[in-house]
C-alpha cells in the first residue's frame, strides 16, 4: 500500500499524522484535524468518521441540488 498516505501495516493504536489523514480522505486539513481531536488514536475510528463524514455531505449535497 501507499506508505505516504498513512496506510499500510500501521498499528491502530498509532495516530495519523494530519496531512496524511488529510490526503488519504480527501479532506481539508481543519475538517481532518477536527476528525483526529473527536475520534482519537485509533486509526479504524478516524478513518470510519471520515468516511461517515463524507457520507453525510455527499447527501446534504443531493438534498440542496433536488430543491
Amino acid at each position: 500500500m501507499d506508505s505516504e498516505l498513512g496506510i499500510g501495516n500501521q498499528d491502530d493504536d498509532q495516530p495519523y499524522e494530519l496531512t496524511c489523514f488529510a490526503k488519504k480522505h480527501g479532506l481539508t486539513l481543519p475538517i481532518a484535524d477536527a476528525v483526529l481531536f473527536a475520534k482519537g488514536h485509533s486509526r479504524t475510528a478516524c478513518d470510519t468518521a471520515a468516511l461517515a463524514f463524507l457520507c453525510a455531505v455527499a447527501t446534504y449535497a443531493r438534498k440542496e441540488s433536488a430543491r
